[in-house]
């Protein structure tokens, strides 16, 4: 491969808490003393352990060189960038800059959406598994989640249960859903046809769409990306879309997203909401990682990237499937996290998934407890590491804590 994806990087006093957890994230896994010997190997928060496309430091480099950081407007090649990256990693036609918004966050936007289309006190639909974010975002500005659970199919794919989406919509008076596209954390990638009937209830109802799409790039396999605004004219005119290059690229410590907006009456709102707190501004330095992401360079790193990708997630649920007794899983078709459900386990050992998640952590597998995305006996895996990190961590998983 023409770019790095092997050399292991030591994150360890350069700011990354998937390695020096601040004490406020620890919990229940401040207790935890790891073992002489075993040193982390962080597989929870979703960040990526790759030295990151050249060009992105190549362009931020090149902008430090100039002594000022005064105030500043996006740049032509901002917007330019983004509608050729769109145009051809999505297929979308019709993309102006005038669509194009600024967001310090994903989760940011979907809050500043949710407030422009709906009240405090609103119940809003979502899918569960359900991305903690969206719990944690929405529940602290005061709105309702309603949960409509995924269902697996004979092949253990997980598929949205139209039928309880609409009992919902209309039992909670819903009109506003939030779609993750990409799912996380099951890593579905949706079907067309999939969108198409999610589609046809919320127009039937008159619900508006805010679709997370941040993980659009990292599809596995032969899988492609469906924007959800190019389902039908509907989800076009109906639906806030929200990407960034963060886990793409691994750039979420500098922040940067974009939302897209076609529907002019929204693009106005949304824009007067994230207007008010004066907060919601982009930083110089975010701006030329975004250029320098989506250069050439850019394209092609993605290339490799989810070919590693793809053949990090065979070997883990492969080896999972092999050797772990008790632990079912559903194959991601897209993003670099696993979701594992450990019930049969947890019950055949008469176990708990704390003491289980404490294991790993005791070896060295920084993991991350599934059950506040509502799996109970889930656990979640980041596998955005040298193969020969997965390999490590799991022969430890294998060695000292699923035990037969």
């Amino acid at each position: 491969m023409k770019y790095d994806f092997t050399s292991i990087i030591d994150r360890r006093g350069f700011d990354a808490i998937a390695v020096d957890m601040p004490e406020n994230y620890l919990g229940s896994y401040g207790e935890v003393k790891r073992e002489e010997g075993f040193d982390v190997i962080p597989m929870w928060v979703a960040d990526m352990n790759f030295p990151v496309c050249p060009s992105i430091q190549e362009a931020v480099i090149e902008r430090v060189k100039h002594p000022a950081f005064g105030y500043f407007s996006p740049r032509d090649e901002y917007f330019d960038s983004i509608i050729r990256w769109q145009s051809e990693r999505n297929g979308v036609k019709g993309l102006e800059a005038k669509h194009i918004g600024y967001e310090n966050g994903v989760l940011g936007g979907v809050v500043t959406a949710v407030n422009v289309l709906a009240s405090k006190g609103d119940s809003v639909l979502v899918h569960s598994p359900t991305y903690i974010g969206f719990t944690g975002s929405l529940g602290n500005n005061g709105y309702k989640l309603v949960h409509s659970p995924l269902k697996k199919d004979e092949n253990g794919v997980w598929r949205m249960d139209y039928e309880d989406m609409e009992k919902k919509i209309v039992e909670n008076r819903i009109h506003t859903a939030i779609m993750c596209s990409p799912h996380n954390p099951t890593g579905r990638v949706w079907e067309k046809e999939e969108l198409e009937q999610a589609m046809a209830i919320y127009e039937k109802h008159n619900v508006w769409v805010i679709s997370d799409e941040i993980w659009s790039d990292l599809t596995l396999y032969e899988n492609r990306h469906i924007p959800t605004q190019s389902v039908n004219a509907w989800a076009h005119d109906h639906t806030v879309a929200l990407y960034a290059p963060s886990k793409t690229f691994n750039l979420a410590g500098l922040i940067g997203s974009y939302r897209i907006v076609y529907n002019d009456w929204l693009r106005d709102r949304i824009e007067k909401e994230t207007s008010l707190s004066h907060y919601n501004s982009m930083n110089v330095l975010s701006m030329y990682a975004l250029i320098g992401a989506y250069r050439n360079e850019g394209y092609e790193w993605v290339d490799e990237l989810k070919q590693v990708l793809s053949e990090n997630v065979k070997y883990a649920c492969d080896y999972i499937e092999e050797n772990f007794k008790g632990v079912t899983l559903s194959r991601p078709e897209g993003t670099y996290m696993l979701f594992i459900d450990c019930e049969e386990y947890c019950k055949a050992h008469n176990t708990d998934m704390d003491s289980l998640l404490h294991e790993g952590w005791k070896y060295g597998v920084y993991w991350q407890d599934g059950r506040p995305f509502h799996g109970e006996y889930a656990i979640r895996m980041n596998l955005a590491l040298p193969l020969s990190r997965v390999r490590e961590a799991f022969d430890r998983l294998n060695t000292y804590v699923f035990k037969d």
